[in-house]
């Protein structure tokens, strides 16, 4: 198989100070472990990471942007939800 076949591969990036993996982008490897060497020398030059997941592409199934109606739009009939009516304490910060 010569690289241009090898498949694509989504890479995650947990940081030191994150508590969740976040995409940092996509690169070709043969394998899972050939994934995660090259994402280790691509995404975390600079030792910003401290863990890395890799899942290749064809396995992630996303929904469209253009069907965001249909899947999110059911939720806004229950106010209770969404409790943009509550007032928070100033010492509360950030939520």
């Amino acid at each position: 198989m010569s690289n241009k076949d090898w498949p694509l591969w989504e890479i995650f990036i947990r940081s030191k100070s994150g508590l969740s993996h976040k995409h940092v982008g996509s690169l070709h490897a043969a394998d899972a472990e050939m994934a995660i060497n090259n994402a280790r020398d691509v995404y975390t030059r600079r030792q910003e990471g401290i863990s890395i997941w890799v899942v290749p592409s064809a396995a992630i199934t996303a929904s469209a942007p253009d069907g965001k109606d249909f899947l999110f739009d059911p939720a806004n009939d229950k106010v209770y939800r969404h409790p943009t009516f509550y007032e928070i304490p100033p010492e509360v910060g950030h939520m």
